[in-house]
């Protein structure tokens, strides 16, 4: 065993993916390799051409949406094409014999509650989430101590461009939450909100704003932790972590960026939303909290109406007055991919049209062809970021 885990470090740190240039070389090297690695290559149907260098192994697999076998030839290097990719964020594994391992010359990301390599797949005509020649902002990493949960977290915060510069502006704050699995990194790392933000600011089509990265699960380690599950699960032990995660927005995140960054520190200047668990946080923050958020965004994340429930008595009774509520929230928006699954599909279309029967104004988006994925979320936030602080 000993000896097969040497192996497996020898072939990483030595260059798995060999950078030999091989008559089956039909692609281009994806944007995500590292060291100019000339593989993983996308092909021009957007299948992937992986090819490995590993003599010694007997088996490859590399898992990528499904598992695919890799076939070995006579100079120790393992080959396997992929069926065509469509747009989006695809994560794949690496398996030599049995045992998961990350490709070294790929970049990774944090997901299903692990690192993972993964593949951004272009879109055709599709430029928003691209960088461009435009003044662009900055990614801050801020680090601070919860008296609540007794931890050091973390908020990473994009700042508009010419944050610096102009010290006499002020700016309105989104604060944006990752889903189940993920944590304050995906955001910026796969959602690319930085490069989105920066793209729509120098088109006129987004107010410059802060825009606030962090961390969707907190504890409190005085409550009984047999109670306590991950947020937006349904039931009454779910509302206790939600409950936890509401106190360290509103005490202790919120009061901190508007300590250390030049914002505007109203509810007409504060804007909330997340995607799938962080769209269930979303809403529960915001809507118990209305004297703070004017503008909500939940993107393939809404409100679970059990059988029975009258949706104006959810969230402490937030849409008991429906007159009062529209006057107050200045967008409140849903979204939900056309193909997603059943049941997340369900929750996200009912909880809009319960809100449509009872007269609450919202903006409803289906993300056309997309999934429970990154490239409905980017919709959503190029869509949203438009609509809010103006």
């Amino acid at each position: 065993m000993k000896r097969f885990i040497l192996l497996i470090s020898f072939l990483l740190i030595f260059g798995i993916f060999s950078n030999a240039q091989t008559k089956t070389d039909l692609g281009e090297p994806l944007p995500t390799n590292l060291s100019n690695a000339k593989y993983p290559q996308l092909l021009p149907d957007n299948g992937i051409l992986f090819r490995i260098k590993a003599p010694d192994a007997q088996k490859i697999q590399i898992d990528l949406v499904k598992k695919y076998d890799a076939v070995k030839d006579t100079g120790g290097y393992w080959e396997v094409r992929t069926e065509p990719l469509r747009e989006g964020v695809h994560y794949f594994s690496l398996f030599i014999d049995g045992v998961l391992v990350l490709d070294p010359t790929s970049q990774t990301f944090y997901d299903m509650g692990r690192m993972t390599n993964g593949i951004d797949m272009p879109g055709k005509g599709v430029d928003y989430y691209l960088l461009k020649n435009v003044p662009h902002g900055q990614i801050r990493q801020i680090r601070y101590y919860s008296n609540i949960t007794k931890t050091w977290r973390r908020s990473f915060v994009y700042t508009p461009p010419g944050y610096d510069a102009n010290t006499n502006e002020k700016y309105p704050v989104l604060y944006l939450q990752h889903g189940a699995g993920q944590d304050e990194t995906v955001w910026s790392n796969q959602g690319k909100v930085d490069i989105i933000m920066d793209n729509l600011i120098a088109e006129g089509k987004a107010k410059p704003m802060i825009v606030v990265m962090d961390k969707g699960y907190a504890v409190n380690p005085l409550e009984p932790q047999q109670q306590i599950r991950r947020p937006g699960q349904s039931g009454i032990v779910a509302q206790l972590q939600n409950n936890t995660l509401t106190d360290v927005f509103i005490k202790e995140i919120i009061p901190n960026i508007e300590k250390e960054f030049r914002v505007i520190p109203d509810r007409d200047h504060r804007a909330f939303a997340g995607l799938s668990m962080g769209g269930f946080q979303s809403l529960q923050i915001t809507l118990t909290n209305l004297d703070k958020f004017a503008y909500i965004g939940g993107f393939s994340g809404a409100g679970f109406i059990q059988q029975g429930t009258d949706i104006r008595t959810m969230y402490n009774n937030a849409f008991a007055d429906v007159d009062a509520f529209n006057n107050k929230v200045k967008l409140f928006y849903l979204s939900i991919g056309t193909v997603e699954p059943e049941r997340m599909y369900q929750t996200v279309n009912n909880f809009h049209k319960e809100l449509e029967k009872i007269g609450v104004k919202h903006v409803y988006y289906e993300s056309p062809g997309s999934s429970h994925e990154w490239l409905t979320w980017r919709r959503s936030i190029n869509q949203f970021a438009t609509m809010i602080f103006k």
